[in-house]
Order: C-alpha cells, then structure tokens, then sequence
C-alpha cells in the first residue's frame, strides 16, 4: 500500500504546506512557497519567530503538541522542516497522513553525530577518524591516533556549541564532564586547508540538483564567510559533488541537503551533514537563478526543481547579534548605510526581536560577475559595518 509520504501527485498551489521551526531558514521558506501561490502554517513555540511573522498561521506550540500535529494533519498538504533538532517522531507521525520531506529516517541518522559517522562509515564515505563516547571508560579504550581531537555532544550542537578542543584524554575525560555525561564523538583534528560544503535537491522521482559549492570561512565555530565559486581545485569539488550525490542517493533523501566538507592535504573528509537549506547556501537567494529555498518547495511538492546555476560570482558574510552592541556593550543599531551604499550588496536582516553576542541577525551578499571583485567589496563592506577577527580573502 502507498503511504502518503511516498505519493508522486505534485502539489499545486494554492495548497497549504508546514514547516516545523521559525527561525531564519523558514522565513525564506515561507517567502518562497508565497512567491510560487502556496500558504504556509509555522510550527515553532516562539510567538515572536521569525518565520511565524509573515507566515499564513503560525501555530505556537511545542513540535511535539498532539493537538498541534493534528491541525496539520489535517489541514495541510506537506511538511517540512527548518532543523535537524525537530523530534524525528514528529515526522514520523505526520508522515502517517500527509507526504513528509524528508524522511524521519533520514533526519534521525543527521540529527545525532555518533548515527551520522556510523552511517558515513558503514557507507565508506570519506569521514575523519573517530570513536563513540558514551562514558569515561570510552575515552580510556580511545586510540592514541585520536588525540588531538575535537569532542562533540551526539546532540543538539550546533555553531561551535557542545564542541571542545582536546589535547590528550585528561583534556577530553574534563570537556565530557562539562557536557554532563553527554554521548559524543571524539574526533581526530586535522590540519585544515579549508572548508566548503555542497547544497543540493533531490525529489521523491530521484531528480536531483546540485549549487556551486560554497568555501566557508568560520569564527568560533560560527559560519562567517561563504565564497562562490570556492577556490579549491575542480577535482576536489568535482569529488566532493559526488560524494553528495551518493549521500542523497543512499538516504533516499528527499528536499535539500547540505554537506559540510574538509579539504586536507589534497584529501576531502565529510565533516557533517545538514537535512535542509544551509547558512552557507544563503547566497543563491541573489546569485543563482533558483534559490535553495524554493528548491525545497519544489522537492516537497513534486514539482520539477528549478535551474540552480549561479549568474554571478558571491560573497555572503553572516551578520551576527555582537554588532547591535558598542564596544563598552551597550545596545545600538549598526550603521546599516555602510552596506546600503554598496550597489552590488543585499542585505536581508531576519526580523529576530532581540540581539546577543553569537546570535544569526542578518547577511549580506555581495554578487559580481568578477570573484575578485565580489570578494574584495565583501570584506570591505564587512570592515565597513565592523565585523573583525577572520581573515581576510587571499
């Protein structure tokens, strides 16, 4: 029997689609799915969510509310999701009635490290050496090779949170009290050339799509820089493509994905996996001819998906919550002329209520047929608005 999920009728507007979460990504959903004649309802419990603001109803509720899921269950057409952090459970139970992209299996192997680099492994994708700790006698039993390592929470880390640089296992056996026991992956630090990542679409009719890969550039483990087209040599892109591809394949992934990728001595390792629209696939909302957001809509609809090649060379740079305050930490708004007065830039604040240190505000993109020029005016623009501390583009 064909359950909904597995349906290949497209989904024509002006039907009703979900999405689980309010923040940045689903803003630009919900503009997208507005801009192809959908409506959109917004699961998220913040009543201030971004998404929620503009959406068509934004149901405030927890994501695993059963009067919640029941509404849209039976009120809308599809659903999708802003984060991996969604229960999978509440995917699984809307799938039940409606099509759910992506699948609940696929989210519940990214949404945990230790299932994620079990299934790069299993799969042998190239991956960085690893072990599971889910106690202290993990640590102990650790190979030598680990260490230096990263320790990283299983769950729920994100931005640089839940993540320690260790030295040796004293090091990591402190971080793993700090994270209060918490099950995690220890993993080998490499010495990094770079880091980029892969944004792509598949549809349920095994479709797929994939963007310029994307150069990133973080500042205390927070996305700071993406640069397009990525100055890596086109073998290592070229594989890297490949390797998501078989990714998407091997999931039977449905909706966008992005995989986050280190470049190492001429080697390329997958760092992690993301199960929706991506902070570095920001810039193809003004330098491809379709963006990542109404790629997801398509994919979640059934409809063919939309031509994502770049018409411009780009340089998006993350605008985070430490520039509404002065360096004494009082509160101000940034000189937002700084960027207005640059032709080639668009700016696009997210409409979050309050600002703190850390916090994702806003981007900006800049877009040039030239990449020296697109990048050059981006790290101006970024000095100009007062952004320090990342180098600045080679």
């Amino acid at each position: 029997m064909t359950s909904p999920s597995d349906s290949r009728a497209p989904i024509l507007p002006p039907a009703t689609l979900a999405w689980l979460g309010g923040g940045q990504l689903g803003r630009f959903f919900v503009a997208a799915a507005h801009e192809l004649g959908y409506r959109v309802w917004v699961l998220d419990p913040d009543p201030e969510s971004p998404a929620g603001r503009i959406a068509d109803r934004h149901i405030a509720a927890a994501y695993d509310d059963a009067a919640a899921l029941a509404e849209i269950a039976a009120h809308c057409a599809a659903v999708t999701t802003e984060f991996e952090n969604v229960p999978a459970a509440t995917l699984t139970q809307l799938a039940n009635t409606l099509p759910a992209h992506p699948a609940a299996a696929a989210v519940a192997i990214c949404q945990n490290r230790v299932a994620e680099k079990n299934f790069l492994r299993t799969h042998d994708f190239p991956h960085v050496a690893f072990a599971a700790i889910e106690g202290e006698e993990d640590i102990a039993a650790a190979n030598a090779g680990l260490f230096p390592g990263i320790l990283k929470v299983a769950r729920l880390g994100y931005d640089g949170k839940g993540q320690a640089v260790v030295t040796d296992r004293e090091a990591a056996l402190a971080a793993f009290r700090r994270f209060k026991g918490e099950p995690c992956v220890l993993e080998q630090k490499l010495k990094l050339d770079c880091e980029f990542s892969v944004v792509l679409a598949r549809t349920a009719s095994d479709e797929i799509r994939l963007f310029p890969t994307a150069e990133n550039q973080h500042t205390r483990g927070i996305l700071d820089v993406s640069i397009v087209p990525a100055r890596i040599p086109p073998y290592l892109a070229g594989n890297a493509q490949d390797i998501a591809i078989y990714i998407v394949e091997e999931l039977d992934y449905v909706g966008v994905l992005a995989v986050e990728f280190f470049a190492s001595y001429d080697q390329i390792f997958v760092n992690e996996m993301a199960p929706r629209p991506h902070n570095s696939g920001h810039y193809t909302l003004d330098a491809c001819l379709t963006s990542q957001y109404e790629q997801q809509v398509r994919a979640l609809c059934g409809l063919p998906l939309g031509d994502p090649r770049a018409h411009s060379a780009s340089v998006m740079v993350n605008l985070l919550g430490d520039l509404w305050f002065d360096a004494q930490g009082a509160a101000r708004e940034p000189d937002w002329n700084a960027l207005y007065c640059i032709p080639s830039l668009k700016l696009h604040l997210y409409g979050k209520k309050s600002a703190r240190p850390g916090r994702k505000m806003g981007h900006f993109t800049v877009v040039d047929a030239n990449p020296e020029i697109a990048q050059k005016t981006a790290f101006n623009a970024r000095q100009a608005i007062g952004i320090i501390g990342i180098r600045d583009a080679d």
